[in-house]
């Protein structure tokens, strides 16, 4: 009778290393989704700030739906990568940096719902698509995208 192969935590044989390719997506898959966090914290950032004339961690732990403990790790991220200042018990603010990406995210972000809604996709599911296209659309898709909204 044949022994099973036992399996780590990883659900992959323990004596199986995975590809160098394997191992690059990986990485790209965590620095895209640090990308995709880091969008999602300056966009909201830049419309507390514009609706309610400040950021504080419980409004975005709030509009997130994280805690203010998840908060507060990814402003540390933030402000080693330029994108804000902060400190303890005090508003949020973005740096040109960080209000430079809040603006280009905002912009890819409309772009994406109004090349939904061109299609008749309702105003609902294309604000809640748009929250994950925006991310990953290339350069080259959006500005198809956009062409195709001008000449629409």
């Amino acid at each position: 009778m044949a022994h099973p192969i036992k399996k780590n935590a990883a659900g992959r044989s323990p004596n199986v290393r995975p590809s160098s390719q394997q191992v690059e997506n990986l990485r790209r898959l965590r620095r895209d989704r640090a990308v995709e966090t880091a969008q999602d914290y300056v966009e909201a950032i830049a419309d507390l700030a514009a609706t309610q004339g400040e950021a504080r961690v419980v409004d975005l732990a709030r509009r997130l739906g994280v805690t203010h403990v998840t908060v507060n790790r990814t402003l540390v991220r933030l402000q080693r990568a330029g994108y804000v200042n902060t400190k303890p018990y005090q508003a949020i603010f973005l740096t040109s940096t960080g209000s430079k990406l809040a603006e280009e995210c905002r912009q890819r972000h409309q772009t994406v719902v109004s090349f939904l809604r061109s299609l008749g996709v309702t105003d609902r599911v294309a604000e809640m698509d748009a929250e994950g296209i925006e991310h990953h659309v290339s350069p080259e898709t959006l500005a198809a995208f956009e062409r195709c909204l001008k000449n629409h």
